[in-house]
């Protein structure tokens, strides 16, 4: 799946994000929904800074205020920033944005052909034909 459709995804199922946006490695913004290039510049500086204080590069964090928080998820060579408002279900958005990016890597499932693929009856079917073909 592209890291657009994946966003759109995210913005269906989770009703806490109000904006988020798709960085690649660089830093470059891959997708986005709402002011994704401003939310994008916030969440690199908010790892920098984390990175700085901390010596390591954080692999999430949130930065929490009165109005909303920022979300920030790195997994591999992406990142995930994402805003909401106040007081946000915290487990379920890091969820949601791990299952964004996730989506963004795996691979379209393939569909079995419905011309191909005859289910067999069940026993009550079964018996209903019998029954249905007995003299």
């Amino acid at each position: 799946m592209d890291a657009a459709q994946a966003l759109t995804d995210l913005s269906e199922i989770s009703s806490q994000i109000e904006a988020a946006v798709v960085l690649d490695d660089k830093g470059a913004v891959t997708a986005a929904t709402g002011d994704g290039e401003r939310l994008g510049e916030t969440g690199s500086r908010l790892l920098e800074e984390a990175a700085r204080l901390r010596g390591t590069k954080p692999t999430q964090l949130e930065a929490a205020t009165s109005v909303g928080s920022i979300f920030v998820l790195r997994e591999g060579e992406r990142t995930i920033v994402a805003r909401t408002g106040p007081e946000p279900t915290v487990g379920l958005v890091f969820y949601d944005l791990k299952t964004c990016l996730r989506a963004i890597d795996a691979k379209p499932k393939r569909t079995r052909s419905t011309t191909t693929a005859r289910k067999a009856p069940t026993r009550k079917k079964k018996e209903e034909e019998d029954d249905a073909s007995a003299p």
